[in-house]
């Protein structure tokens, strides 16, 4: 189980799918290939199959112990879910809760779940099947919730997406039962303090209510981005966007914020897919970013 200390928080990373390949074309179709071979060389074979012309990506979240309580970042894909939208996710059954059993957590030590937004690989966990209906996960939690992408994936509110049949199901069963049972917290403005040392800050684009979670621990950093990026590319090319963007242009202007912060601040940057180390440091170079050091997991 991998695991890192930053200040007095413990980070230990969690494993729902590992890594596997999907289509470059179908996932950054309007990213030309000749960058991607511009930086062949670093990508592969880790984040990038050239033979195959796909990009790496796992479904991992983030267990975070910080002042006493169990913290979720993210539950990833769920089992048994109806995905019609997204064959991949489909009747998907994984072993997610073993895993975090693995790491020293039942569902009912879980103090707070934070999902930086709404999507079916990010929430899925936040519910599982049990007497006939879709129920919390965790029983313990509050689940911490964006409130703009709450209402926006709301079917009631009638939003014309992007993202359309890939969302078929995901507020209905992954959404709504913790908001049934009083267990959600929807935030909304400019920051929601979790404690001293975690703080989750609008990063739309991705999503309308898409967040970063920052911490700030003694003298260590770090943000946990979601999907601001898909993969290490983007932070080379922050200009980049993948097909499940929301809001291109919101996007771009979030990453290269949140980049720009990480890199001056010397921050760990933990996005939601990148398999290997997976987090990152960054730094700036001229008007991109580059990887300064691979995090060193214990």
């Amino acid at each position: 189980m991998d695991t890192i200390t930053l200040g007095n928080v413990e980070i230990t990373r969690v494993v729902e799918v590992a890594p596997r390949g999907l289509p470059r074309g179908f996932v950054f179709p309007d990213v030309a290939p000749e960058l991607w071979r511009a930086h062949e060389n670093w990508l592969a074979p880790e984040f990038l199959d050239p033979a195959a012309d796909e990009i790496r990506t796992m479904i991992q979240t983030w267990l975070l112990r910080s002042e006493g309580r169990t913290i979720l970042i993210d539950t990833g894909i769920g089992n048994d879910r109806e995905r019609p939208g997204m064959p991949p996710f489909h009747h998907l059954h994984t072993n997610y809760l073993a895993e975090l059993a693995a790491a020293g957590v039942r569902p009912a030590d879980v103090d707070l779940v934070i999902c930086t937004h709404v999507h079916g690989d990010h929430v899925g966990w936040n519910t599982s099947w049990a007497d006939g209906e879709w129920r919390p996960t965790f029983p313990n939690a509050r689940y911490l919730l964006p409130r703009v992408d709450f209402d926006y994936w709301n079917p009631e509110n009638g939003h014309r997406t992007r993202s359309g049949r890939r969302m078929t199901n995901v507020f209905e069963d992954s959404v709504a039962p913790v908001h049934r049972a009083g267990q959600a917290v929807l935030w909304e403005g400019d920051h929601y303090d979790v404690d001293a040392q975690l703080r989750v800050e609008p990063a739309a684009g991705h999503t309308p209510g898409s967040s970063v979670v920052r911490l700030r621990s003694g003298t260590d950093r770090a943000v946990f981005v979601g999907d601001l990026m898909h993969s290490p590319l983007q932070i080379v090319e922050p200009d980049a966007c993948p097909c499940f963007d929301e809001d291109e242009p919101r996007a771009r202007v979030s990453r290269r914020r949140v980049l720009g912060a990480a890199a001056d601040e010397g921050a760990l940057l933990f996005p939601a897919h990148f398999p290997g180390a997976s987090a990152a440091e960054v730094r700036r170079d001229g008007g991109r970013f580059a990887v300064k050091e691979w995090a060193a997991w214990q």
